[in-house]
C-alpha cells in the first residue's frame, strides 16, 4: 500500500490527536495520539531524524543540530501542506474507530528507509515507510496541532532547540 495522505487534529471532545492515513487504493487507518504516546513518541521521531547518516557522522554536537535544521527546512520546503485531505469514501480496513496507540516501533526496511510502527495494545496497527520529507512533514504537523491542544507541551527538534535554546556565557578556563 502506498501512502497517499496524512491529516492530523486535535479533538477537544477527546483530549487527543486523530491520525488519518489513506492509501492510493481508497484504505484508511485512523488512529488516536493521546499524550502518553506523543511523550513515547516524539523522542523516536527525534531520533529517526537525527539518524541520517550525514548527521551521524558528524562528531561535533553543533554541526549536527545545524544539519538537522538545514534538511528539515529542505524536506518542508518539498511537501505540500496546501492540499485539503480528500474526504472521500474509503474503506477502513482496521476498523471505523480509531485504534489507541499504545506502542510504538521504530525500525529500518530493507532499503535503508524509516519505518514507523503505530500499535494498539492488541491487534493490528500500521507501520509508515517513512522519507526524508514525509519524516519531517509528520514532525511539524505534530508541532502545529500540538501547539495548538492545550496540553503544555512544546516539541523541538534538536537545531530548532538549539537555535531558541539561552546562550550561556563561555566558561572560565583556569590555567595552573
Amino acid at each position: 500500500m502506498r501512502l497517499h495522505q496524512l491529516k492530523l487534529d486535535y479533538i477537544p471532545e477527546q483530549d487527543r490527536l486523530l491520525l488519518r492515513v489513506s492509501t492510493h487504493n481508497q484504505l484508511e487507518v485512523r488512529l488516536w495520539l493521546t499524550r502518553r504516546a506523543l511523550r513515547l513518541l516524539w523522542p523516536r521521531l527525534v531520533q529517526m531524524v537525527s539518524s541520517s547518516p550525514e548527521i551521524a557522522l558528524q562528531s561535533n554536537p553543533e554541526a549536527r543540530n545545524a544539519l538537522v535544521g538545514m534538511q528539515h527546512e529542505q524536506a518542508l520546503s518539498r511537501a505540500n501542506f496546501s492540499k485539503s485531505f480528500d474526504e472521500v469514501p474509503r474503506e477502513m480496513p482496521l476498523g471505523a474507530e480509531p485504534l489507541l496507540v499504545v506502542n510504538i516501533r521504530t525500525t529500518k526496511d530493507s532499503a535503508g528507509r524509516q519505518v514507523l510502527g503505530l500499535l494498539p495494545q492488541r491487534g493490528q496497527g500500521i507501520n509508515l515507510t517513512l522519507d526524508n520529507t514525509l519524516l519531517h512533514s509528520f514532525c511539524k504537523m505534530l508541532q502545529d496541532v500540538v501547539a495548538k491542544s492545550e496540553w503544555d507541551i512544546v516539541l523541538q527538534l534538536p537545531a530548532l532547540h538549539a537555535a531558541t535554546g539561552t546562550v550561556d556565557a563561555p566558561a572560565r578556563k583556569t590555567i595552573n
